[in-house]
């Protein structure tokens, strides 16, 4: 059996080991440079590879193909795979037969990554043997490959969900829907919603889906459409037989005739939105029999996600916020409404099809000054030119944290909440986040 993998980075590389070691004949390819630590992992590996093009003579003989997330369906290559006829697949996919663990998938436009990390703390306090996976830290398919793990915590992208056929999670997901990423979904709202529902597309009754109840296009699509997994909700402002919710300030979680109680308070992540990702977790904590003193202990303890709102520094008095991981308006949405104080804010980027009318309440209230970073700010500009006091361009980290503090008094918060993609000033949203965070180290 032949294995392309196409793009060699994290999810393409692990893939390629996996599929050497299950006795495929594996050829990598990427369009782009492979960063050097990768190619040496192929070269020692003995595993043949190509980058800066695709030979489409040694791609499109393949009996099955790995896209990397990266690579939308658009593109040349990809089209011709689908008129052959060959099979195109997610990391996800591929390496998920090769593994008798139980799966917990996590999606959702926002908080996926901090419900990721969240519920694989739980299950590492609990003693579980878990790895960590998807679209955060080292490859699925390279752990399952490389060690023995008794359960995989994943966080799934739409673009990994695009890729899957028969996968399922025992525990899926969802932690809210919000417009996001419409550039790779014909700017059709809809087809976004669809590909994060894929997630529970191969469910059976025996398996759970966990969901936000308040999100409108979450509501929406169950109305309308049927899973056959056991339906657990959660809430601030219903109340549930069977899900979580909030009563008199507690945090309750009620799933299969059992209750886990904990006060709102104890819990250590701040912000409604952290409220419900704890709901997630606890959640699938609680499916999973974890003892109720391990949530609750993990729940208290937990430090969150590096570039979610993760406080720096605080300088004369003035708090300066790392919220890089926003890349999208809902995520800036929930970074303002928990600013208690003046705020100076970043924005900008690489705009993803943006809309920023849900905002304007929350930055006539909560902003005194934007500084936009990016190389087209036209946008935030023409949105909120006449609703700050003050508004400024730059084109470096470094002058807008310097631009930032001049605009800044005592007792006022300077928060990095970008809503855009990275890619037009930095390598990605964390090389953003940590240049903000030297910049504030040098002031």
């Amino acid at each position: 059996m032949r294995l392309v993998v196409l793009g060699g980075g994290e999810s393409g590389v692990g893939t390629a080991i996996l599929g050497k070691k299950k006795g495929y004949d594996v050829f990598v390819s990427d369009f782009g440079k492979i960063k050097e630590k990768y190619k040496q992992v192929l070269i020692d590996n003995e595993i043949l590879w190509e980058d800066e093009k695709h030979t489409e003579d040694l791609v499109l003989n393949a009996d099955v193909v790995m896209k990397s997330p990266g690579i939308p369906d658009k593109a040349p290559i990809i089209k011709k795979l689908h008129e052959k006829g060959i099979s195109v697949i997610s990391e996800i996919e591929f390496a998920a037969p090769f593994t008798k663990a139980v799966t917990i998938g996590i999606t959702g436009s926002n908080g996926k990554t901090t419900t990721t990390m969240l519920t694989y703390h739980l299950l590492k306090s609990a003693g579980l043997n878990v790895g960590l996976g998807g679209n955060i830290g080292k490859s699925f398919a390279w752990q399952v490959a490389d060690e023995e793990y008794d359960f995989y915590v994943l966080e799934l992208s739409s673009f990994q969900l695009d890729g899957i056929v028969d996968y399922k999670p025992h525990i899926a997901v969802i932690t809210n829907i919000s417009p996001d990423h419409l550039d790779r979904y014909d700017y059709k709202y809809e087809n976004y919603i669809a590909a994060k529902f894929r997630i529970t597309m191969n469910q059976t009754e025996d398996d759970y889906l966990i969901y936000d109840a308040d999100d409108e296009a979450i509501a929406n699509w169950l109305q309308n459409n049927k899973t056959k997994a056991k339906l657990i909700p959660f809430s601030l402002s219903q109340t549930f037989e069977q899900g979580a919710f909030i009563l008199n300030n507690n945090m309750e979680v009620r799933i299969n005739q059992d209750e886990f109680k904990m006060e709102t308070r104890e819990i250590a992540l701040e912000g409604k939105h952290n409220t419900k990702n704890a709901m997630a977790s606890s959640s699938a904590a609680n499916i999973l029999n974890i003892r109720k003193s391990t949530i609750r202990e993990s729940m208290s303890n937990f430090q969150g996600v590096e570039h979610r709102l993760e406080k720096v520094l605080k300088i004369q008095n003035v708090q300066y916020i790392n919220d890089s991981k926003a890349t999208n308006v809902n995520a800036v949405f929930f970074a303002l409404d928990s600013m208690t104080t003046p705020t100076v804010w970043i924005v900008g980027g690489v705009d993803k099809g943006n809309d920023y009318n849900e905002l304007m309440p929350l930055v006539r209230e909560k902003v005194k000054a934007i500084v936009c970073l990016g190389v087209d700010n036209k946008k935030i500009i023409d949105a909120f030119g006449n609703v700050v006091d003050m508004m400024v361009e730059v084109t470096t980290m470094r002058d807008a944290v310097i631009m930032s503090q001049r605009l800044t008094e005592r007792g006022d918060t300077v928060l990095l909440s970008p809503a855009c993609a990275s890619f037009d000033l930095f390598e990605s949203y964390e090389d953003r986040g940590n240049q903000f965070k030297r910049a504030v180290q040098n002031l």
